[in-house]
């Protein structure tokens, strides 16, 4: 349990920074090219780390069902939407609302059992843990807004 906490920890940090640093990119260099970029970097670091790790058996791939092939396009989609949520929304909202859709998605597919996995019963307790978040958000966003406009008051 802990390990998977550690590594929960280390991922959601090392997606944020690769967020900061896909948006200075894509500052300069446009979208499609940043996408390029970064799935074009992570293909090569995955292969070449999996080749030292795993040698010929990275190769392996008995029993997958064709359709799982296509996750790699789904990066595509992932890597471009956030950075155009963050050019838009700025990095913190942009997460924020990634990060939520993220757990309402995963509830979703735990709830339904879609894709193949295991079924797990919907609770109350899950929506309400849902709804602490978006409310989080909503606090976040509408919160900082009215903090500016007291600022401004203040200042004039």
């Amino acid at each position: 349990m802990i390990l998977g906490l550690l590594f929960s920890i280390i991922a959601g940090s090392l997606v944020s920074l690769q967020n900061i640093f896909n948006s200075k990119v894509n500052e300069r260099a446009g979208s499609w090219a940043t996408t390029t970029l970064v799935l074009g970097l992570g293909f090569l670091a995955s292969l070449s780390i999996g080749l030292i790790f795993e040698g010929k058996q990275l190769f392996d791939l008995q029993n997958m069902k064709t359709w799982y092939w296509f996750s790699g396009l789904i990066g595509v989609g992932v890597v471009t939407s956030i950075v155009q949520g963050m050019r838009l929304l700025g990095p913190t909202y942009t997460i924020s609302i990634v990060m939520t859709s993220q757990l309402g998605f995963a509830l979703l597919g735990d709830s339904l059992g879609l894709l193949g996995l295991t079924q797990v019963p919907f609770t109350s307790k899950q929506l309400i843990g849902v709804l602490v978040i978006v409310s989080g958000i909503l606090v976040f966003k509408l919160g900082g807004a009215n903090v500016k406009h007291g600022a401004a008051k203040m200042i004039s």
